[in-house]
């Protein structure tokens, strides 16, 4: 049975007002599936059996290829990227919404082949592996949202436990790994996800490679991987990367090399770095810029690392990490579904605030991420506290709701200062 998905809804909203919805994300996300859903007809580029014939016809005859019951999915369009201005075109001509699906698991490498932004006629969609609520391992008995309303009581509860959340963050958010029987299995799912980015023998099969055509050395891709997933929620810069990977490397490593692999990883949807948030505060204090080092999921991480469940419970900082990382996944996603975005923020003196939820109608939230326990929830309810101080509320609104997220708890609810006390388990959009 299929199961629905946050960026289900998203997708129908603006296939109801554009004409044409670009939904791109990581492989093994689902998007082709949630296009599949509202789509009149579907092209399928990367078919063993029609793709050779449809790519020819998008590169000779992209109208022939367009043509069809609308909306009509062409799935991994960057495989032949001047379909991008061919799609443009048409929506340009029909002069209405609701024409094309484009479906893609990588950036296209060759974009001096687009020449229109499409801006206006196509719209981005970004969909991530599933959140705990999509899976259903989360209750969701309290929404996201709720919170911008500062509600004075909260009423939810959480099931999942510290083996629980050792297990979900190995096993990701990937949608087949909630169709197999066994957790083993399941866990497979992330160590075949991580064996297909880096690849084997040459590294020619790689989704890394792939990503621009570049042929990239497996043992590097694993070794900068490695490096990534121990950084997880850190500033890590190029040259501390580059320090992690220089074992058993003949030539010296140069940031620049380290940028084009992470670039890479970016295009396939792999490394999703969060951006710094700059509020107006009192002091003079600086604030640093550099974005955050995040993987679209933990289970990555862990595969990349070869660890499990039990080696997570064995090391409660890297389950920190790992936690933080997977905990920015379901708020990335649930922040989708209210309009808004997620960032970080940290400034000179050390304070940080590990995601800010910011709507576009300027609203905004502060979350800690922590494992649990009361003094882990106290010291994030100080950090909270000590950052909703220093912003200038004569220049900006106050924060909507303030919020300590943990993955171990029982039950949700608001402490006396007004910090809320939230169990992943029980959180939905």
């Amino acid at each position: 049975m299929y199961k629905k998905r946050i960026a289900d809804q998203i997708l129908q909203e603006w296939i109801e007002s554009c004409g044409c919805v670009l939904l791109e994300g990581s492989k093994w996300c689902g998007k082709t599936t949630s296009a599949e859903q509202i789509a009149g007809s579907v092209v399928y580029l990367a078919d063993p059996n029609d793709g050779v014939r449809n790519v020819q016809l998008a590169r000779t005859s992209p109208s022939f290829l367009l043509a069809g019951q609308t909306p009509r999915l062409i799935d991994e369009w960057q495989v032949v990227p001047t379909l991008w201005d061919a799609v443009r075109f048409e929506v340009d001509h029909r002069r209405a919404v609701g024409q094309f699906i484009l479906t893609g698991s990588a950036v296209p490498a060759k974009r001096d082949e687009i020449i229109h932004s499409g801006t206006g006629r196509i719209t981005p969609v970004l969909m991530r592996p599933m959140s705990l609520w999509e899976s259903e391992d989360s209750t969701g008995e309290l929404s996201l949202a709720m919170l911008f309303d500062r509600p004075e009581q909260l009423v939810a509860q959480s099931q999942i436990d510290i083996e629980r959340l050792a297990f979900l963050i190995c096993r990701g958010g990937w949608p087949f790994a909630l169709s197999v029987k066994s957790k083993k299995a399941a866990l497979n799912q992330a160590i075949a996800y991580y064996s297909g980015v880096v690849g084997i023998g040459s590294g020619d099969n790689s989704d890394i490679s792939r990503a621009d055509g570049i042929r990239r050395d497996p043992e590097r891709v694993k070794r900068l991987m490695r490096s990534l997933s121990r950084h997880l929620g850190t500033q890590a810069s190029l040259a501390t990367i580059a320090k992690d990977m220089q074992s058993n490397e003949d030539e010296t490593l140069s940031e620049d090399i380290i940028a084009s692999y992470i670039k890479a990883l970016k295009m396939i949807f792999v490394v999703e770095d969060m951006r710094a948030w700059n509020p107006n505060i009192r002091s003079k204090t600086a604030i640093r810029s550099a974005d955050t080092r995040y993987l679209v999921d933990p289970s990555i991480a862990a595969a990349a690392l070869g660890i499990g469940p039990n080696d997570l419970m064995m090391d409660m900082k890297s389950f920190g990490l790992f936690y933080e990382n997977m905990a920015v996944r379901d708020l990335r996603v649930y922040a989708d579904a209210l309009d808004g975005t997620v960032y970080h923020y940290r400034d000179k003196t050390g304070l940080e605030c590990d995601a800010v939820i910011h709507l576009r109608n300027g609203h905004y939230g502060l979350v800690e991420i922590k494992i649990g326990g009361d003094n882990l929830i106290e010291e994030g309810a100080a950090a909270l506290k000590q950052l909703a101080h220093k912003i200038d509320t004569d220049k900006m609104p106050a924060p909507s709701f303030m919020m300590v997220l943990i993955g171990v708890g029982n039950y949700a609810y608001r402490r006396e200062d007004g910090v809320y006390v939230v169990p992943i388990g029980c959180l939905k959009p």
